[in-house]
Order: C-alpha cells, then structure tokens, then sequence
C-alpha cells in the first residue's frame, strides 16, 4: 500500500531489479559524462595550462564544499524524510529548496567577503571573486535530483549531470579560451553549472509542482535541518577525504603542481561517479527496506551494488593506472609527472568501494557512530598526507614525487574506512554486507599481466600502448570476471528482465 507519494513494498528480486536498472540509466550517464569530460581535460591542460588549472581547481573545491554544506544532507537525507512524513511531498521538497537556498546565500556571503579562502596560493584576478554567486544553483540542483530519485527518476540526474553540465564546460572552456585564458575556466565552470540547474529544476517541477497554498514553514525547516545535521556532517566528511588531497598541495605547492595533481584526480574521479551512479536509487530502496524492519535486504542491497562498483572500478583503475603516463600524456606533455598520483588515486577508488556503499545504510542506522569514524579517518588522512610530503621533501624527492603523498595517503584511509565500515554495518545488521571473490582478484592478476607484457614496447610505440593496451587489458579482466566471478544475480546490471536469482545473504560472524 503506498504512502504518500511513497513507495511501495516489494520483494527481493524486485529490489535487485530496480537497483540493476537504476544502475544501467546512471551508468549509461556515467559514460556519457566520460565521453563529455574528456574533452576539458583536454583542452584545460592544452590551452589554458597548469597553473591556471590549479588556481581554477583550489576555487572550485572552496565552492563545491560550500554548496554541499548548504544542501544540509538533504541529498540523502531528503528520502528518508519523505518516506516518514504525512504532509503533502510537494511542500516538504519547498520547504528543503528554501532551506538550501538560505544556507546557500550565507555560504556565498562568506566567500565573497574572504575570497582568499578559495585562493590561498595567489593572488585574485578578473572574475574570480564573483565565483561564490553559483554556490546555490549548484546547492538547488542537487536537493531538486535528490527529490526525483525518491521518485525513482534517475534519468533527470543523467540528463543534468551526465550531459548538460560536461558539455556545457567543454564546450564554453573552447569558447571562452578565444575570449580569455584569465577567466575562461571560472566562466565555463559558472555556465555549467547554471545549465545543470535548469536540467535538474524543469523535471522537478513537472514531477512536484509548485506547492499551492504554501508558505515556508520554520519548525519543519529547522527540525529537517537539525535532523539531517550528521547527514550533512557525513557528505562533507565524505567530500573531503577525497578533496583535502588538493588543499593540502595548495598550501604546500605553487599553483602548477596542484593544476597537474587535479588533473591526475579528474581522471581518477571517473570510476567515483560509478558509485554515486547509483545512489539515487541505493537510497530509496534503502529506506525502504529500513521502514519495513528488513535488515537482510539492506544487506543483501549493499552487498550487491558493492561488489558490482567494485568490479567496475577495478578495470577503470588497471585501464588507467598500468599506462599512466599514456593516459597523463594526452591531457598534455606537461602532466606527465603526474602518472604516479594517478595511478594511487585510481587504487584508492577500488579500495573505497565497499566503504561507500556502507555509508549508504549508515547514514540511516548508525549516523553519529558513522559520522565519528569518518572524523577520525580524516584526520588519519590529513596527518599522514603531510607527514609523507614532508617527509619525501627531507629526503630530497623531486616535487612530483611528494606531490603524490597525498594521494598514497587517501589509499591507505579509503582502505581503512572501506574495513572498518563495512564491519560496523554488518555487526548493526547482523548480516555480511561484503566479499572479496577469488575469481575477482584472479581476474586483476591476468590484466595485470596482460599489462605487464605490454608495456614491455619500446617508447616510440607508446600510441600502441594506448590504443591496443587498453582494450586488451580490458578484455582480459572482463572475461575472467564474466566466466567465474559473476553469479546470476550479478548479470541482472546487464539485463531488462527482472533477475530471477537473489544473492545469498548469511549471518553475519563476529
């Protein structure tokens, strides 16, 4: 029976299936926003440079954090409210838009007052202090997807973010590099963003309306946000361990080693977008296996989009990180120094796999326990991030190489995190929430070996390397992993029909 505008119950082969096909759209999107995204790393590092990179990259990560504090968790959170509410769905999604806006408008005050805070290694030039004005379109579009994807419309976020928003970058950093190499990138990242709001408010508006008869309620608003304080708390813990890499470097280095690190990041961040590929729909069925007291589906939910982010991470990081200096290379010569940064980052993203999806349940049944451990595995990682560029800057490391502490430093935190979260889950549960498959780690051995022998080709045959490397390495791992690793349940992501077979879930052994 549906609540309003809720979701109904349902079976675990229905959740599998709607997880696979929310995970087949978001994917889709995925290589869409691959396809879009290549071209401005492309053209960031051809034509504009790694110093204006890095001081565009050090602006960005002030903006973007400060538009995910302003959304008060209500990514996650705003799922969990509807399914537990009895007012109308279309004044609760009002009151989270005016709840973002407000914080969204202090944010941004901020920032315009103390513009050094985005800028913390030069000086501010052109445009670039009327950066924080796009802090609540960013903050507006992420609230208004999160509203569609209880509704299980994922395909506004593809649209949004998988082809409106890279392509707009892409083509207006283009555009605006005739106009000016100053300010072209902040431009670019401005008109992005505008046009993702657009992409994610026209759909939102057609799937909720505009609430008729509403005015903003304050005591909703203020307990929505109180509520949602460790979700808010979580996303930016989350954020940050993959961001303060960058900070660091900003206060360590000059502008053009963190415009080569970005880039090695912007790359390795590709196989990240797997995991929040499907988290507009991982949220909703998980909430609503919560409500129902269904403690085995969260884990058999969790368990299952773990290993198939995974598995998909894991080819992404040996396609790019085996040739590394190939991949760094086309961005432009200059970057190739970064292969080595590239090549931790991509690992870290295998390792933090099964700590992300855990997260996801977390967030719901253990948010204050969750919100603490990601606290301590920041400062863990902060700590060990400067300790190995100093220590590297001691022992007399060219600046590349300690440029790349940070990167070892998220790895081996993601690691840590990914352990320890997925045992406080499945002790909560009861149930085991992740695996790693025999026939997974054999499938990473035989690439690794492919690679290893292809690499082998003298430099001049390099373009080889690139264009017959990769997809060997690829086909390679893909094959082994389709014959022994994958069971029925995980071939349901590449089939329509609903999966007929469920994942065993067994108790969970302290």
């Amino acid at each position: 029976m549906n609540r309003a505008d809720g979701l109904t119950t349902s079976s675990p082969d229905d959740d599998i299936a709607a997880l696979a096909k929310g995970g087949r759209t978001n994917v889709f999107g995925f290589v869409l926003r691959l396809l879009a995204r290549l071209p401005f790393l492309f053209i960031a590092g051809r034509v504009y440079g790694p110093e204006t990179v890095g001081r565009f990259a050090l602006a960005v990560l002030v903006v973007e954090l400060a538009a995910l504090l302003a959304t008060l968790g209500l990514k996650r959170g705003l799922a969990q409210a509807l399914s537990s509410t009895d007012r109308p769905h279309v004044r609760v999604v009002w009151d989270a838009m005016v709840v973002a806006f407000v914080v969204s408008v202090a944010a941004s005050a901020v920032l315009f007052v103390f513009p050094q805070i985005m800028y913390p290694n030069s000086h501010i030039l052109g445009f670039e202090r009327l950066l924080p004005l796009i802090v609540f379109a960013i903050a507006w579009s992420d609230v208004s997807l999160a509203a569609l994807a209880y509704r299980l419309n994922v395909k506004a976020a593809v649209t949004a973010r998988a082809v409106v928003e890279p392509w707009t970058i892409s083509i207006a950093a283009w555009a605006l590099s005739y106009v000016s190499t100053r300010d072209g990138l902040i431009l670019s990242y401005v008109l992005s963003m505008a046009a993702a709001l657009v992409a994610s408010l026209v759909p939102f508006i057609r799937s909720y309306g505009l609430p008729r008869g509403w005015t903003p309620q304050l005591r909703p608003m203020l307990a929505l946000a109180r509520r949602n304080m460790p979700l808010a708390g979580a996303d930016a813990l989350e954020w940050g361990s993959r961001n303060v890499d960058r900070f660091i470097l900003g206060v360590l280095f000059p502008p053009a080693i963190v415009g080569i690190y970005y880039m090695a990041q912007q790359v390795s961040s590709l196989p990240q977008k797997l995991k929040t590929s499907f988290d507009p729909v991982l949220g909703p069925v998980i909430t609503k296996s919560l409500a129902e007291g269904d403690k085995a589906a969260v884990a058999r939910q969790v368990l299952q989009v773990g290993f198939w982010i995974m598995a998909a991470q894991a080819a992404l990081a040996l396609a790019g990180s085996i040739p590394a200096e190939g991949v760094m290379g086309i961005v432009g010569p200059q970057f190739v120094s970064g292969a080595g940064a590239l090549s931790f980052l991509l690992v870290a993203e295998v390792l933090a796999a099964t700590g992300a999806v855990s997260e996801a349940a977390l967030v719901y049944v253990a948010r204050h326990r969750n919100l603490m451990l990601s606290i301590g595995l920041l400062t863990f990682q902060v700590l060990l991030s400067f300790a190995l560029v100093l220590l590297m800057r001691w022992l007399g490391f060219p600046q590349p190489w300690q440029a790349a502490g940070p990167a070892v430093a998220l790895a081996v935190s993601l690691a840590c995190g990914s352990w320890l979260k997925s045992r406080l889950l499945a002790r909560i549960l009861g149930y085991r929430v992740a695996e790693i498959r025999r026939p997974f780690v054999l499938a990473i051995a035989a690439a690794c070996a492919v690679g290893s022998v292809i690499m082998l080709l003298p430099p001049r045959l390099e373009w080889a390397e690139m264009l017959f490397g990769i997809p060997a390495i690829l086909l390679t791992y893909g094959f082994v992993l389709w014959r022994w690793a994958f069971g029925p349940a995980d071939r349901a992501l590449f089939h329509k029909a609903p999966v007929t077979a469920t994942i065993p879930t067994e108790k969970h052994k302290s």
